[in-house]
């Protein structure tokens, strides 16, 4: 990779920016206030709609506004540094953030789009790493960072979409999971990918804010699902300010249990947890809350703790998806059996509950959360080792 020049790194991207932004951003190059407005809604059209990688192509802006433009900012998107491509077609990117100084080498992060045959979905992250230690997350084994910005959010999709060939003029790839209705390839996506984004609220609802709008990136907030691990503060929040799906990585019905599991419980226990979920904004049957149950061996899989779920789950309005656990190097679970796993569904579902069972996505190219920027970092310690070694 070249080294970044001064030239370069002096320059901003305008991708991820809001509406508001772009406005400031044209005011600091003397754009006359008469004009911004339409201006914004140009650049909107060609940065969310077109996916434009460069001002050039941006045949009604003026020439010479395009030029400065190009002086002054760029649509530069986050660098791959890793794309893995599964058997089943999921794809795994690993990406490197612009730098946000001269010392910051640039952060990495974790995107994964998993394409089915009605939707294809794309986990994004909201942090750098994770300060919460779920025990079963790989993600819970890496340090925080940072959270990422509200544009560090937004690129995560715009680059997707780069990838997949889902911007006008671009060809997708030839998986046999097209959308046979002409749609996006990108139709759903989950914060499920690395952090907690309820830690960094603000940026999250900043970004649901232009992914969701209609003139642009436009995906439907009825299509868009925030997962926390508990942040009860903020839950009322989101369904105000943002109107996405919400998700409950909840793992266990007892407190105790949890606490071991999610260790965020022992600040908000589930009973606080579930209370805000009854009073969610805009939950209903049409918008039921997912409840993630991750399927550990032994831990949390038997009939009694089915039971004891349908039980915890009485009057809200509930799908439960059982996630059969998705093994990381050192880790201490082992996933349910199969026979187990449809058990526990049956008894969910005969209760009155949607209970899917995901499917096992991605295994061979490390798709659970955290396990490739944590190869890729093993990687490049064994690299350097290497070099120390040819060294002496």
């Amino acid at each position: 990779m070249p080294e970044t020049s001064a030239h370069t790194f002096a320059k901003t991207s305008l991708l991820g920016m809001t509406r508001a932004e772009l406005a400031d951003a044209l005011a600091a190059i003397d754009v006359p206030p008469r004009e911004i407005k339409m201006r914004v809604a140009q650049l909107w059209h060609w940065i969310y709609f077109a996916g434009l990688r460069d001002f050039d192509g941006m045949l009604n802006v003026a020439k010479a506004l395009r030029a400065r433009l190009s002086e002054k900012y760029t649509l530069a998107r986050p660098e791959i540094v890793n794309e893995q491509i599964s058997s089943d077609g999921t794809r795994k990117w690993l990406m490197r953030m612009p730098p946000v100084d001269a010392r910051d080498k640039g952060a990495e992060i974790e995107c994964v789009y998993i394409p089915e045959h009605d939707r294809g979905t794309l986990c994004v992250s909201s942090q750098v790493g994770c300060t919460l230690t779920c025990t079963f997350c790989h993600t819970g084994t890496q340090r925080l960072v940072r959270n990422l910005t509200s544009r560090e959010i937004v690129a995560q999709l715009v680059v997707a979409r780069d990838q997949l060939g889902d911007f006008p003029g671009l060809i997708a790839p030839d998986n046999g999971l097209i959308p046979g209705d002409g749609g996006r390839m990108v139709s759903n996506i989950v914060f499920m990918g690395m952090g907690e984004p309820l830690y960094n609220f603000a940026h999250v609802r900043d970004a649901i804010g232009v992914i969701s709008d209609g003139e642009g990136l436009s995906l439907s907030r009825r299509r868009i699902t925030v997962s926390t691990s508990g942040v009860v503060p903020e839950i009322e929040a989101l369904g105000n300010e943002a109107g996405t799906m919400l998700a409950i990585s909840l793992h266990a019905t007892h407190d105790e249990l949890r606490n071991t599991l999610v260790p965020l419980n022992k600040k908000y226990p589930i009973a606080q947890l579930l209370q805000a979920c009854r009073d969610y904004p805009g939950a209903s049957n049409a918008r039921r809350i997912t409840f993630e149950y991750v399927m550990l061996k032994g831990i949390n899989d038997s009939p009694a703790e089915a039971r004891a779920l349908v039980r915890l789950l009485k009057h809200i309005p509930a799908k439960i998806n059982l996630i059969p656990f998705n093994p990381w190097p050192g880790t201490a679970y082992e996933c349910s059996d199969w026979e187990v796993i449809e058990r526990f569904s049956d008894i969910v579902f005969n209760a009155g509950y949607a209970s899917p069972v995901r499917t096992p996505r991605g295994r061979d190219i490390l798709a659970a959360c955290g396990q490739l920027k944590s190869e890729t970092e093993k990687l490049r310690a064994r690299a350097r080792m290497v070099v120390a070694e040819d060294s002496v």
